[in-house]
């Protein structure tokens, strides 16, 4: 076998649970070969640098083995060498996002609690009848 359907190739590695999922990613435009957009029939060869984009992380991996069978992981690991920049970048990105802040942190506005509700109750020190009443405002 001299060349294989990157598709195939893709789902043969391991990075894709199906095929139509790695049909879907090329498609969308996710990963090059060669530097190249890709599309789902293009062939891959042994020596292609190979680059998928899975959510922010960018994989760039040189093809050392072609196989058109899904096999076990420690199998479909030896048809692919990940560049050393490339798992140089993930590692940078997997640091950063363990020390982002925390996403519902930065939320300041929105409904608030019962627990935020009977704070703002104690600081503007508003009791149940101290509350406004159509009744009673005379103005």
């Amino acid at each position: 076998m001299d060349k294989i359907r990157i598709d195939k190739w893709l789902w043969a590695a391991r990075f894709y649970k199906t095929r139509s999922l790695a049909t879907d990613e090329i498609g969308k435009g996710r990963v090059e070969v060669n530097g190249q957009t890709a599309k789902a029939s293009r062939d891959v060869k042994i020596g292609d640098t190979v680059s998928t984009r899975q959510g922010d992380i960018t994989r760039t991996l040189k093809v050392l083995e072609l196989s058109d069978q899904r096999g076990p992981a420690p199998v479909a690991q030896c048809l692919y060498e990940e560049t050393t920049e490339s798992i140089a970048l993930r590692e940078k990105a997997s640091i950063q996002r363990r020390l982002a802040r925390e996403p519902a942190l930065s939320i300041e506005q929105g409904r608030p609690t019962k627990r935020n509700r009977r704070e703002l109750e104690k600081v503007k020190e508003v009791g149940w009848n101290d509350r406004w009443s159509a009744s009673l405002d005379e103005h």
